[in-house]
């Protein structure tokens, strides 16, 4: 549904590509999270035993920042997780203040199971695109997360590579 303000034209567009983007994403998002609660799992939970699985044990900061998490989120999941036996904390020898989150034989069990059906059922989802959708959407989405002072700091850095380019083959 089209907003019913009376913003102007760049207004309004912005403000209708902003709801169909929050509706998409709470739709996929909900369909997602049934998926993965079907397993058990809160999303909190998969995500932390799937970032687990590809980038080894890390400390929970590193985890919150993956996973775009506070510190307390972060600890509530792991702490929930360790109760159920599928990951454990570990104190770094190098540094006793750093601790660093484990996948337990069971959690590796358990994600190893889970996260193969879920990239499949995302597949699913995402096949109402093209592959070149896809791949458009991926990069929208990244350019529209890093926000407007990077977008524009990107776009500066385009131009001067583009600038020194044509400095370079004027002067050739």
């Amino acid at each position: 549904m089209p907003t019913h303000t009376k913003a102007d034209e760049s207004t309004a567009r912005a403000l209708n590509a902003y709801i169909n983007l929050a509706r998409a994403s709470d739709s996929l998002f909900g369909r997602m999270s049934a998926q993965i609660e079907q397993e058990g799992l809160t999303l909190g939970q998969f995500g932390v035993l799937e970032a687990l699985l590809h980038l080894g044990p890390v400390g929970q900061r590193t985890l919150g920042r993956k996973l775009l998490r506070s510190g307390g989120n972060v600890t509530l999941v792991v702490d929930n997780l360790e109760r159920h036996g599928w990951v454990r904390r570990e104190r770094v020898e190098e540094d006793h203040r750093m601790v660093r989150v484990h996948l337990t034989p069971e959690g590796r069990t358990l994600i190893e199971r889970v996260f193969p059906k879920h990239a499949q059922a995302i597949r699913g989802e995402m096949n109402v695109l093209t592959a070149a959708e896809q791949e458009e959407l991926r990069r929208l989405c990244r350019k529209l997360g890093k926000g407007i002072e990077e977008s524009q700091i990107e776009h500066k850095e385009k131009l001067n590579d583009s600038n020194s380019t044509k400095r370079r083959a004027r002067a050739c």
